[in-house]
Protein backbone atom coordinates (compact mmCIF):
# COMPACT_ATOMS: atom_id res chain seq x y z
CA UNK A 1 0.00 0.00 0.00
CA UNK A 2 1.16 3.56 -0.60
CA UNK A 3 1.31 6.25 1.50
CA UNK A 4 2.46 9.66 1.11
CA UNK A 5 3.12 11.42 4.16
CA UNK A 6 4.25 15.30 5.21
CA UNK A 7 7.95 14.83 6.38
CA UNK A 8 8.12 16.72 9.44
CA UNK A 9 12.20 17.93 9.58
CA UNK A 10 12.52 17.61 13.49
CA UNK A 11 11.46 14.04 13.34
CA UNK A 12 14.72 11.95 12.85
CA UNK A 13 13.07 9.09 11.19
CA UNK A 14 11.95 11.24 8.46
CA UNK A 15 15.28 13.16 8.49
CA UNK A 16 16.77 9.92 8.05
CA UNK A 17 14.16 8.84 4.81
CA UNK A 18 14.71 12.09 3.22
CA UNK A 19 18.63 11.74 3.26
CA UNK A 20 18.84 8.42 2.11
CA UNK A 21 16.87 8.79 -1.01
CA UNK A 22 17.91 11.95 -1.76
CA UNK A 23 21.77 10.26 -1.68
CA UNK A 24 20.41 7.72 -3.93
CA UNK A 25 18.95 10.61 -6.25
CA UNK A 26 22.29 12.70 -6.11
CA UNK A 27 24.07 9.14 -7.03
CA UNK A 28 21.50 8.25 -10.15
CA UNK A 29 22.94 9.92 -13.22
CA UNK A 30 19.94 12.59 -13.53
CA UNK A 31 21.07 13.56 -10.17
CA UNK A 32 24.84 14.17 -10.77
CA UNK A 33 26.30 10.70 -10.63
CA UNK A 34 27.52 11.36 -6.95
CA UNK A 35 26.93 11.18 -3.55
CA UNK A 36 25.83 13.39 -1.13
CA UNK A 37 28.81 15.20 0.36
CA UNK A 38 28.98 14.03 4.32
CA UNK A 39 28.93 18.31 5.02
CA UNK A 40 24.92 17.48 2.95
CA UNK A 41 24.10 13.98 4.89
CA UNK A 42 25.25 15.68 7.97
CA UNK A 43 23.69 19.65 7.38
CA UNK A 44 20.72 19.04 5.37
CA UNK A 45 17.83 18.73 7.64
CA UNK A 46 18.41 21.26 9.85
CA UNK A 47 19.17 23.45 7.13
CA UNK A 48 15.97 22.46 5.64
CA UNK A 49 13.94 22.95 9.15
CA UNK A 50 15.17 26.71 9.66
CA UNK A 51 13.46 27.58 5.82
CA UNK A 52 9.83 28.11 7.13
CA UNK A 53 8.70 27.76 3.16
CA UNK A 54 10.59 24.35 3.02
CA UNK A 55 8.74 21.14 2.75
CA UNK A 56 8.85 17.76 1.71
CA UNK A 57 7.15 14.67 0.28
CA UNK A 58 7.76 11.15 1.41
CA UNK A 59 5.98 8.15 -0.82
CA UNK A 60 6.25 4.34 1.41
CA UNK A 61 5.58 1.48 -0.30
CA UNK A 62 4.46 -1.20 2.20
CA UNK A 63 5.97 1.43 5.07
CA UNK A 64 9.31 1.35 3.21
CA UNK A 65 10.55 4.71 1.47
CA UNK A 66 9.79 4.39 -1.78
CA UNK A 67 9.71 8.14 -3.50
CA UNK A 68 10.86 12.19 -2.37
CA UNK A 69 9.53 15.46 -3.23
CA UNK A 70 11.01 18.40 -1.72
CA UNK A 71 9.67 21.52 -2.39
CA UNK A 72 10.09 24.99 -1.64
CA UNK A 73 7.30 28.23 -1.57
CA UNK A 74 7.99 31.12 -3.73
CA UNK A 75 6.06 33.85 -5.03
CA UNK A 76 4.58 34.94 -8.46
CA UNK A 77 4.72 38.98 -8.66
CA UNK A 78 2.45 38.98 -11.92
CA UNK A 79 0.39 36.88 -10.29
CA UNK A 80 0.96 38.12 -6.77
CA UNK A 81 0.28 34.79 -5.72
CA UNK A 82 2.24 32.08 -3.84
CA UNK A 83 4.08 29.57 -5.96
CA UNK A 84 5.33 26.23 -4.94
CA UNK A 85 8.70 24.99 -6.89
CA UNK A 86 9.42 21.03 -6.82
CA UNK A 87 13.33 21.27 -5.86
CA UNK A 88 13.99 17.57 -5.99
CA UNK A 89 11.91 14.99 -7.03
CA UNK A 90 12.87 10.81 -7.10
CA UNK A 91 11.32 7.62 -6.97
CA UNK A 92 14.00 4.73 -5.75
CA UNK A 93 15.26 2.68 -8.89
CA UNK A 94 12.75 -0.58 -7.12
CA UNK A 95 9.83 1.17 -6.97
CA UNK A 96 9.85 2.52 -10.25
CA UNK A 97 6.69 1.84 -12.71
CA UNK A 98 4.42 1.26 -9.81
CA UNK A 99 2.60 4.79 -9.91
CA UNK A 100 4.76 5.98 -6.75
CA UNK A 101 5.83 9.30 -8.91
CA UNK A 102 2.33 10.16 -10.14
CA UNK A 103 0.99 10.05 -7.04
CA UNK A 104 3.78 12.33 -5.31
CA UNK A 105 3.08 14.98 -7.93
CA UNK A 106 -1.06 14.52 -7.11
CA UNK A 107 -0.19 15.12 -3.31
CA UNK A 108 1.79 17.99 -4.48
CA UNK A 109 -0.85 19.51 -6.56
CA UNK A 110 -2.95 19.42 -2.65
CA UNK A 111 -0.14 21.17 -1.05
CA UNK A 112 -0.05 23.95 -3.61
CA UNK A 113 -3.89 23.99 -3.33
CA UNK A 114 -3.54 24.24 0.18
CA UNK A 115 -1.57 26.66 0.02
CA UNK A 116 -3.43 28.75 -2.46
CA UNK A 117 -0.37 28.74 -5.03
CA UNK A 118 -1.31 29.79 -8.57
CA UNK A 119 1.33 27.42 -9.64
CA UNK A 120 4.33 24.83 -9.42
CA UNK A 121 7.40 24.91 -11.43
CA UNK A 122 10.12 22.65 -12.06
CA UNK A 123 13.49 21.98 -13.61
CA UNK A 124 13.85 18.65 -15.71
CA UNK A 125 17.37 17.28 -17.79
CA UNK A 126 16.42 17.58 -21.69
CA UNK A 127 17.83 13.93 -21.61
CA UNK A 128 15.43 12.90 -18.76
CA UNK A 129 12.79 11.63 -21.46
CA UNK A 130 10.48 9.30 -18.58
CA UNK A 131 10.52 12.51 -16.19
CA UNK A 132 9.37 14.33 -18.62
CA UNK A 133 6.70 12.35 -20.13
CA UNK A 134 5.37 11.67 -16.64
CA UNK A 135 5.28 15.55 -16.21
CA UNK A 136 3.91 16.34 -19.64
CA UNK A 137 1.28 13.80 -18.57
CA UNK A 138 -0.05 15.73 -15.72
CA UNK A 139 -0.93 19.20 -17.26
CA UNK A 140 3.05 20.48 -16.69
CA UNK A 141 4.51 22.41 -20.01
CA UNK A 142 7.22 24.12 -20.82
CA UNK A 143 7.19 27.77 -19.75
CA UNK A 144 6.91 30.69 -21.96
CA UNK A 145 5.26 34.42 -21.57
CA UNK A 146 4.98 34.92 -25.79
CA UNK A 147 5.55 32.12 -28.27
CA UNK A 148 7.28 34.61 -30.44
CA UNK A 149 10.01 34.64 -27.17
CA UNK A 150 10.30 30.99 -26.92
CA UNK A 151 10.28 29.06 -23.76
CA UNK A 152 12.00 29.99 -20.57
CA UNK A 153 15.55 28.09 -20.01
CA UNK A 154 16.97 27.27 -16.92
CA UNK A 155 20.28 29.02 -15.82
CA UNK A 156 22.55 29.01 -13.19
CA UNK A 157 25.55 30.76 -11.49
CA UNK A 158 27.75 28.97 -8.89
CA UNK A 159 28.69 31.30 -6.54
CA UNK A 160 32.41 30.71 -4.97
CA UNK A 161 33.48 31.32 -1.50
Amino acid sequence: MLTIINADFHNPAHGDMIVALLDEYAQDPMGGGAPLSPHTRRHLISALSQRPTAGALIALLDGVPAGLAIYFEGFSTFACQPLLNLHDFMVAARFRGQGVAQQLLTALDEVARQRGCCKITLEVLQGNEPARALYRKVGYQGYELASEMGQAMFWQKKMTA
